[in-house]
């Protein structure tokens, strides 16, 4: 795939800090950004730094342990559950070099029980739960200042991602990169994580301070597919703050006024459709995707055998 080419941006940054009192100040600044950059990100957020850090020791608690009591709760299709170097990205058609651990809401995460069992880890279920409804308030007001800066009532997304409906689907992953070996050579077709877009609403990232691995491309600056080749940009942001990329489903509800990372089109171009029949349509879109890199990598594969099994010939002319 050749070497990433890097480039300096700025990300804005966007402090919530007396919300009701500043809220058309903050719509303004938070439409400016997702409607320019596809990234922000957010301060003074009410989130404080000591609970992130709470949520991040939890996660490292769950991680820590043996793989065959994280696999007491697989990963499931309703997008709940732990699964390990299963994510394949159609960027590059092999699998993220990570582990996971989706948790929702409502009842997707029971008929199995998808909550790691208290037995096994005591307390995490009801700390994960209140980083998530935390989160998750942070989250309205954003999505509060989205609706209104594209002119709905105010409760527009909030009412679709209400986290009290049984079948909500908003999610909290925790994920885990492994430690590598920095002096080993980067063996081929290893990522641990493939260029792609969310094809969410909103995702707000939580990161800690000295373990920076964001890297970002924005979608109106993109012109290849999944940024190949294009200037990429790492983000590092400050203790407490949440960076925010704006997703595939928010670029279709305001009609390519707001931007995700890479994808392009003309304007009126999304038919209206069901919540259930755009995520259904994004992940064929992955799919077909994948299999389009897959195929491309073994023809180039049976490619390259051919070329080892033809013997060289010189021809000397008299």
């Amino acid at each position: 795939m050749g070497k990433t080419r890097y480039t300096e941006r700025t990300i804005p940054r966007i402090s919530l800090r007396d919300f009701d009192s500043r809220v058309d100040e903050i719509t303004a600044e938070l439409v400016r950004a997702a409607e320019t950059d596809g990234f922000f990100s957010l301060t003074d957020t009410g989130i404080s730094v000591e609970e992130i850090e709470v949520m991040f020791n939890a996660s490292e608690r769950f991680f820590a342990l043996p793989e065959e009591q994280k696999a007491t709760v697989p990963w499931s299709p309703k997008n709940v559950g732990w699964e390990k170097n299963a994510q394949i990205r159609p960027s590059t058609g092999t699998a993220d070099m990570k582990e996971s651990y989706q948790l929702q809401f409502g009842s997707n995460m029971k008929d199995p029980d998808s909550w790691i069992s208290e037995q096994i880890l005591p307390g995490f279920k009801p700390r994960a739960r209140e980083f998530m409804f935390r989160t998750q308030a942070v989250s309205e007001k954003v999505m509060l200042c989205l609706a209104r800066g594209l002119g709905f009532a105010d409760d527009y997304f909030i009412k679709a991602h209400d986290v009290s409906r049984p079948e909500a689907q908003s999610v909290l992953r925790l994920i885990h990169y492994p430690a590598q070996d920095k002096g080993a050579p980067v063996r081929e077709g290893y990522y641990r994580a493939g260029a792609h877009c969310d094809w969410d609403l909103l995702t707000l990232l939580f990161q800690r301070p000295g373990q920076s691995g964001l890297e970002i491309c924005p979608g109106r600056e993109s012109v290849t597919e999944f940024g190949i080749g294009d200037e990429w940009t790492k983000v590092d942001f400050a203790p407490g703050d949440i960076v925010c990329n704006i997703g595939d489903l928010l670029m279709s509800w305001s009609d390519d006024r707001c931007w995700d990372c890479k994808i392009q089109g003309p304007k009126k171009k999304y038919p209206m459709v069901t919540g259930e029949e755009f995520n259904r349509n994004a992940m064929q879109r992955n799919f077909a995707a994948l299999k389009a890199k897959t195929d491309a990598i073994e023809r180039e594969k049976t490619a390259r055998a051919v070329a080892q099994a033809v013997p060289a010939n010189i021809s000397v002319g008299a």
